[in-house]
């Protein structure tokens, strides 16, 4: 019998600490949502609303996700099966809003 070995890929872990440095990342984040709410920019608050919860869901994925360190393919698999799904819902609401009868 031919021994295998068992290919591991190692998880990050990371300290307590380091999560609370990542959760009080993301309250200061909200913060500066909310203070960018009450500056007006012009047509950019959605834009700066918007980069703001993008670094916000960054941050979730990688770390409190455990994205970071995973499995390339899986992840792979993952995001491409979102994508996916997400264009099956923007074709087919954008069918029944163009097909619409406005009056």
């Amino acid at each position: 019998m031919a021994q295998h070995e068992e290919q591991h890929e190692e998880h990050t872990t990371h300290s307590q600490g380091f999560y609370l440095l990542i959760g009080f990342g993301l309250l200061v984040l909200t913060a500066t949502t909310v203070a960018a709410a009450f500056v007006n920019l012009g047509a950019f608050n959605p834009v700066v609303a918007l980069l703001i919860a993008t670094i916000k869901a960054t941050l979730v994925v990688l770390f409190f996700m455990h994205v970071k360190g995973a499995s390339e393919k899986l992840t792979g698999a993952v995001v491409v099966s979102g994508f996916f799904f997400l264009s099956i819902l923007l074709v087919l609401s954008l069918a029944d809003y163009l097909t619409r009868a406005w009056k």
